[in-house]
Parts: structure tokens; C-alpha cells; sequence
């Protein structure tokens, strides 16, 4: 029988994995605060990388660190309560908008492609706002 690893909630893996998912959501989301001065500057080689080698990957990781700190606290974090589903659907909402929106408007030069790197942009800039509202006061706990 496998080993099963269960930390409450404070302990240090648990808070190696919130250090952890803290991390992954600077890195997934300070970029795009640049996306818009690079794309002046002509540096959309630089976006484009930058968005699928950090962050889009890092995207996928605050899921998972996010998943692996609800696994990890024993309980009091159920996928049935409301703040934990919001999260959720807000991250599906981000990593749609980051592939379908972000990705595609990088290094066309058009100005649909303006409008919808900025509504992308703009949509990801909510949804961390969003985000951070529903980890920090964690509605229907």
C-alpha cells in the first residue's frame, strides 16, 4: 500500500506548498504587467517566449501547488465550498484566455491583434485580482 502524506494546515509542507503556489502566481502573472511596453519596443520574439516558457507553465503549476494545498489540509479545504470552485473557475478562465486570447495576439502586429492581447491582458489582470479576493477572505469557508 502507498505511503500517503497528509499535513495539516500550518505545518511546513503545507507551507512549503503555499510558498510554493505564491511563487507560481508572481511568476505566471508579472509578465503580463510588460506584455503591452515590450509589444511598443517591438520585442514580441521576447513575449512570445516569455509566455510559453514561464508563463503559461506557471499557470499550470498554481494549479497544481493550489490542488496539492487543498489535498494537504486534512479537510478543511473541501472542493464543495464556494471560494475553492471560484478559484477554479477563474484559473480555467485565465488558462483559456492566456492559450486562446494572449497566445495567438502575440506576434501578429495587427490591431485586432492589439485588441485582443489587451483584452486578454486585462482579463488575466482581473481574474489575479479575483484571484487573491477569493484566497484572502475565502467566501463560503
Amino acid at each position: 500500500m502507498p505511503a500517503v502524506i497528509i499535513a495539516a494546515v500550518g505545518s511546513t509542507g503545507y507551507q512549503i506548498m503555499e510558498l510554493l503556489h505564491i511563487v507560481a502566481a508572481v511568476v505566471a502573472f508579472g509578465p503580463l504587467f510588460l506584455y503591452p511596453a515590450l509589444r511598443k519596443a517591438g520585442e514580441t520574439k521576447t513575449i512570445a517566449k516569455t509566455h510559453m516558457q514561464m508563463t503559461f507553465p506557471a499557470l499550470v503549476l498554481l494549479w497544481v501547488f493550489g490542488m496539492g494545498m487543498a489535498g494537504m489540509s486534512d479537510g478543511v479545504y473541501e472542493m464543495s465550498q464556494t471560494w475553492l470552485t471560484l478559484a477554479i473557475l477563474v484559473w480555467i478562465v485565465t488558462i483559456a484566455v492566456s492559450w486562446f486570447l494572449i497566445k495567438p495576439a502575440i506576434t501578429d502586429s495587427s490591431d485586432s491583434a492589439n485588441a485582443k492581447l489587451s483584452a486578454g491582458i486585462g482579463v488575466t489582470h482581473l481574474s489575479l485580482v479575483v484571484g487573491l479576493a477569493l484566497m484572502i477572505w475565502k467566501p463560503g469557508l
